[in-house]
């Protein structure tokens, strides 16, 4: 038996409203990353990033790290959750966004926990050492690209520590038949698909999949 209460756009909004505090520097930047228009959608959501924050603080984490910075709001989020001397490092591949990034970094105060890389995310993960260091992963990069960040995150994860997976429902698209989809949809659906499916069966996590945003999939490690 399912046990929901689907969201209409006033309950959504209620939950935002109650579930997140956006301080200034958050609010100023999640309002000018929407006037950057449909790539806006990049951004998480403000439930999101507080839930992030959450998690962060309730691992006590002090190692983390991000593939796909953008405009910085997930980052910021991270950095606040972090214990005192920790560090995130900040992987992002638009060197555009990258500076975007910083000046929001200085403005929220935590461009002394962060550490970006500009390049490709791959690239960046495979020059860190092989050794299990981070207490918490965000994955919200190229969406193809999800598979191979996760088994490098996952072999640089502490054991009791997160990975959390952003867009895990590909705005609904999981769930339908693709019949319509263009090349670039269907790739990153097919490769979220895949990512959903590797977790879900993966003995070296314990998983759960939640409907915040557009979906996530956290994954701790045994």
């Amino acid at each position: 038996m399912s046990k929901f209460t689907a969201l209409s756009d006033e309950l959504h909004d209620y939950i935002v409203g109650h579930g997140s505090r956006q301080d200034e520097v958050l609010r100023r930047i999640q309002e000018e990353t929407a006037a950057m228009g449909e790539i806006s959608v990049m951004q998480i959501a403000p439930d999101q990033g507080a839930f992030i924050t959450m998690l962060c603080r309730l691992l006590g984490a002090r190692e983390a790290i991000e593939l796909g910075t953008f405009t910085g709001y997930s980052a910021i989020c991270i950095a606040r959750g972090l214990q005192p001397g920790g560090r995130l490092i900040a992987c992002e591949l638009s060197e555009e966004y990258a500076k975007i990034a910083a000046r929001n970094f200085e403005a929220a105060g935590v461009a002394d926990r962060i550490e970006v890389r500009i390049g490709p995310a791959a690239e960046t993960l495979r020059d860190l050492p092989e050794r299990e260091l981070f207490d918490f992963g965000f994955i919200d990069a190229d969406k193809t690209g999800y598979p191979d960040y996760y088994e490098q995150v996952l072999s640089r994860t502490r054991p009791g520590g997160l990975i959390m997976v952003d867009n895990v429902l590909a705005a609904g698209q999981v769930v339908s038949g693709g019949e319509d989809f263009d090349e670039f949809t269907r790739d990153s659906v097919g490769a979220i698909r895949r990512i959903n499916e590797l977790i879900t069966a993966d003995e070296r996590v314990d998983t759960v999949m939640l409907g915040i945003a557009d979906g996530v999939m956290l994954a701790r490690k045994r």
